[in-house]
């Protein structure tokens, strides 16, 4: 059965559970950048794990700029492909990669400009403030791997393409799991980085996972006169998602701010928190994920029954995955945090947290799925054109 018909015929919930395995492994191993960054970061330096805490609002923004606009041509490219325009969804597939590239431009110059001022609003440790603004610039600057990679993995998933994307993800954590020990550490004869190394394997796999997914994921670029229109109508689809994700960053933030007024260990038990917290969003975010295409499809192709049942499936899945999220944050939070430190004072400041916190998995992110739709219902209601 190809993809079109999948979308348009196949009982909803054999339809998400067929194309959600493969994106939430690609998102876990996606999420493990970071968290491997962490586990070694953390043995090598206690400063150095505050300063990941502190970095993580910053590659959260990001990562939001990058997916958020990939979303936006998943969700167009999905639309078109409903309707039988594949010419017109390659084109918006084409002004991807371009475009892609302006907004890592414009990124990173900004992001090694303010990196220091950055690091001085969190932390007065001299220590930490090097290691934020040498991993900070570092992952900053030479993201242009996870920009093209994000374009070319949700053209790929717009086509209903979800083990291209996983095996590309795999080989960037693999690269990154296999450096990050040689390049901190200074392993059989490299040069012993610490932070920075963990930096350079980072964007070293981000590169690897692109050169993945370009031969399968690249479109022509279409004429210059559609660029502006093909643009406008992406980000019509994917501010939404780039919004949402980052008001979460400057939230993020904000926390980091007001816990830096108390201590140092306060701001890398909240960093903690994001690390593991990882393990129960991402599984919800890959669900997010693929009901913007079955929606997108599905709702230009009329089936607005479909579109309903695909957004109640959804919602029962997430639901029961924050629940199992609560209980862990409630059950073992002393367990969790120490996989990544042995500070005691991390570890109490951060069980107290991790049990408050919790609770409010099920409320926070149930809404995510519903929100990730309402761009396309909300333009064919007004009687737009996807």
């Amino acid at each position: 059965m190809d993809t079109a018909q999948m979308f348009r015929t196949e009982k909803i919930s054999r339809v998400l559970f067929k194309i959600a395995p493969p994106v939430m492994l690609a998102q876990l191993i996606q999420a493990l950048y970071n968290i491997v960054d962490s586990l070694f970061v953390g043995r090598y330096a206690e400063s150095g794990l505050t300063a990941l805490s502190i970095i993580y609002p910053i590659q959260l923004l990001m990562i939001a700029l990058a997916v958020g606009t990939g979303v936006g041509i998943n969700t167009v490219m999905a639309a078109k492909l409903g309707t039988g325009k594949k010419k017109e969804a390659d084109e918006f597939a084409g002004a991807g990669v371009p475009l892609a590239v302006f907004l890592w431009f414009i990124f990173a110059c900004v992001c090694w400009l303010i990196m220091p001022a950055y690091a001085r609003m969190s932390t007065s440790s001299k220590e930490i403030i090097r290691d934020v603004t040498v991993y900070g610039r570092i992952v900053c600057v030479f993201s242009i791997g996870l920009f093209l990679e994000s374009i070319w993995t949700k053209v790929l998933q717009a086509n209903g393409d979800m083990k291209t994307p996983m095996y590309a993800q795999i080989l960037g954590a693999v690269t990154n799991i296999v450096l990050d020990p040689l390049l901190i550490f200074g392993m059989f004869g490299l040069p012993k980085l610490g932070i920075a190394g963990a930096a350079a394997a980072t964007v070293a796999g981000q590169i690897a996972a692109a050169l993945a997914v370009v031969k399968k994921g690249f479109r022509k670029s279409p004429a210059k006169e559609k660029y502006s229109h093909h643009i406008k109508k992406i980000f019509r689809f994917g501010m939404p998602n780039i919004l949402m994700q980052s008001a979460y960053t400057f939230y993020i933030l904000g926390l980091n701010l007001i816990l830096a007024g108390f201590s140092d260990q306060a701001v890398t038990a909240l960093g903690l928190y994001y690390k593991w917290q990882t393990f129960f969003f991402i599984p919800l975010g890959a669900m997010q994920t693929c009901i913007v295409p079955i929606v997108s499809f599905n709702y230009a192709a009329g089936n607005i029954d479909r579109c309903r049942k695909t957004l109640s499936t959804a919602v029962l899945f997430g639901l029961a995955l924050m629940a199992v999220g609560t209980l862990c944050f409630e059950l073992i939070p002393g367990q969790m945090l120490r996989v990544f430190t042995a500070d005691d004072m991390v570890v109490e400041i951060g069980r107290t947290g991790f049990r408050f916190i919790g609770i409010s998995l099920v409320t926070r992110r149930k809404i995510s799925l519903v929100t990730a739709s309402r761009p396309i219902c909300r333009v064919i209601d007004q009687g737009g054109e996807l």
